[in-house]
């Protein structure tokens, strides 16, 4: 194993990171640093989260800074303001002893009048969201000529969130002489495309297997009944006493309505999701960075670029409808060496979701059996014991209260006293696990009662309930004319927003997509402006059509009679749609064949000529073989 020196990192850079307590570089440090530290390399990393990228990426960008030249020499994307500010720390932290290095974290939710100021004083290294830059390209305040070294942290993150108009304007503003590195945890099309058209001659260094998960990771699944998920999810947090991990959940309300619901029943949770305000976010995201909770429910969106060491567990509530983002939420454990779970909380629709995360992963998921109630109870009590092994005791303060102590505990012998002070802690868990009755796993060919149907569709969300759905309280729902066969994913329903909605940051909602055509949530005070926006922006050749959703959006043609998915889609290409049942000559709400047989019945009592009723009904002999005997 190499070491830094070995690498060529400085003097200076080498003191301030061994005070950190660098030791040895971890495998991605030493591919990476060695490369970016010459000129003309671009890199193209495929590696996890918590595999020291930024250590990979940083130290050689510092080293390459001229200090003399207060002008941007180096700029670091990312894709979300927490992860910004944790480079930008990073990099202050590394370079302790470069004396007026000036590094700059330019990101959303923050004034960017105190941006302006910073950035006219002068800076070395920009570390910045894509949405902001652009804002400060655009103010003609932020000057990207003398930048020689640019790098994408967790691109593929960025491009699932929209930010690709975004990334291409601010790349073409870089001189093409740059060096350009790329990190991603997966190699997506979108990736190698971008790759491809702004890298020249790339060397691809992958850490690990491509698309691959964490080494260090266990990735374990529970196959439950959907009704039961919650109690599964208390069974499972209460077995891992000393638990601090991240609980995913699919949608912002079943966040809170999840958080709400630990906090009610005791446990230290809090939820993070798009309708808190940043500060809101940055308080919970405080407190759970200082471990004063052990629980944070949180949606992909919100949790992306979250950067937080020594989680044990990630719990998926709800598997993802992107199988890829999987790979991003299990690799927010594991990370630096440690070892680390990644649960997944699935019934038994969600199993072929399941197989093709493990394609994706390249690794299988141990199928476990929930814990028992006593198998809890046992966990719960070796806490409480090592709990009270590790009290420090502080003699001189507690010596004058031990008298008063000892006469009040006298009466007891030493086995009761220990039953006591342990009961007095383990009483919950014994209470609740007592009489609680055991979770049944479903087999196979367990179809599950109705009720457990009703919820696994409530949970999942067929198309009909896709349709049906209304609105969260301040978001306005609209229907857009692409759907799946279109080629068409949530990713590109955010950049054909971002895209066409420049002026102003759209906050946007749930995203629902269907077969043919799809619905989406943004906040009702920008809905006219979205519809205004979007209506007639052409998609691979297609015109785009949005309107506010109603009970029958996308399911009448233009002339407002129903149709089908198919002639929905015709008219949607311009072809002449099919013509309704009452343009087919249908005046009854029953169907032709019906009629038919209405029709056919009443000639033939009309003619009243029994030997000939078969020439009507050819094929119902036997019914009507009956009927003429009678």
């Amino acid at each position: 194993m190499k070491t830094f020196e070995e690498l060529g990192v400085s003097s200076e850079i080498r003191k301030a990171i061994e005070e950190m307590g660098y030791e040895n570089p971890m495998p991605v440090q030493e591919e990476v640093i060695p490369y970016l530290l010459g000129e003309g390399n671009d890199v193209v990393a495929l590696a996890q989260t918590g595999t020291g990228k930024t250590a990979a990426f940083g130290l050689p960008l510092l080293q390459k800074i001229d200090v003399n030249k207060r002008v941007p020499q180096a700029l670091i994307l990312c894709p979300t303001r927490e992860l910004c500010l944790q480079i930008a720390g990073d990099l202050n932290d590394y370079s302790k002893y470069i004396d007026d290095l000036k590094i700059l974290p330019v990101y959303g939710g923050s004034s960017i009048e105190s941006q302006i100021r910073s950035m006219k004083a002068g800076v070395h290294i920009i570390v910045a969201t894509p949405g902001r830059l652009i804002d400060l390209i655009e103010r003609k305040v932020a000057h990207l000529e003398t930048v020689n070294n640019v790098v994408m942290d967790e691109a593929d993150e960025m491009l699932n969130m929209g930010f690709t108009d975004s990334i291409n304007s601010i790349l073409e503003k870089v001189p093409e002489n740059r060096n350009t590195l790329m990190f991603s945890a997966t190699m997506s099309p979108e990736i190698s495309r971008i790759a491809k058209t702004y890298l020249h001659n790339a060397k691809e260094i992958t850490i690990g297997t491509k698309n691959e998960g964490s080494k260090n990771v266990t990735h374990t699944a529970y196959t439950i009944h959907a009704r039961d998920k919650y109690a599964a999810l208390k069974r499972i947090v209460d077995f891992y006493p000393q638990i601090y991990g991240i609980i995913f959940c699919r949608t912002r309300k079943e966040t809170q309505e999840i958080a709400d619901k630990l906090i009610q029943d005791g446990y230290s949770a809090d939820s993070l999701h798009g309708e808190l305000s940043q500060a809101q976010r940055d308080l919970v995201m405080q407190k759970f960075r200082q471990h004063h909770l052990q629980l944070l429910v949180a949606t992909d969106v919100a949790a992306r670029g979250l950067d937080v060491n020594d989680l044990t567990h990630v719990i998926n509530y709800g598997l993802p409808d992107d199988t890829e983002s999987y790979t991003h939420r299990s690799g927010r454990t594991g990370r630096a060496g440690k070892t680390g779970i990644s649960i997944a909380i699935i019934n038994l629709r969600e199993k072929g979701k399941l197989r093709e995360i493990e394609k994706i992963i390249n690794k299988r998921f141990n199928i476990g059996q929930l814990p028992s109630g006593k198998d809890i109870c046992q966990q719960q009590l070796i806490k409480v014991i090592d709990d009270i092994e590790k009290v420090k005791v502080d003699e001189d303060e507690i010596a004058s209260f031990l008298p008063g102590i000892y006469r009040k505990f006298e009466w007891l012998s030493k086995e009761d006293l220990i039953k006591r002070v342990v009961s007095s802690e383990f009483n919950r868990f014994l209470d609740y696990y007592k009489n609680a009755p055991e979770i049944e796993a479903p087999n196979s060919s367990d179809r599950g009662d109705r009720g457990d149907r009703d919820f696994a569709r409530k949970d999942r969300g067929t198309d009909r309930d896709k349709s049906a759905r209304k609105a969260e309280n301040g978001y306005t729902r609209l229907f857009l004319n692409l759907g799946k066969m279109d080629g068409f994913y949530a990713n590109q329903i955010i950049e054909l927003i971002n895209r066409n909605m420049k002026k102003q940051r759209t906050n946007i909602g749930r995203i629902d997509l269907m077969k043919n055509f799809s619905f989406f949530e943004v906040d009702e005070k920008q809905a006219n402006s979205v519809v205004e926006s979007l209506n007639g922006v052409n998609f691979n050749g297609r015109k785009v059509i949005v309107e506010v959703a109603g009970e029958n959006t996308g399911k009448s043609d233009r002339s407002g009679h129903k149709r089908s998915d198919s002639s929905r889609r015709d008219d949607d290409r311009g072809r002449k749609p099919r013509p309704s049942r009452e343009d087919r000559g249908y005046t009854s709400s029953r169907g032709p064949k019906k009629q038919r047989q209405e029709k056919e019945s009443t000639e033939f009592k009309e003619s009243n000529k029994k030997d000939d009723w078969q020439q009507f009904f050819p094929n119902n002999d036997e019914g009507f073989a009956r009927r003429k005997k009678k």
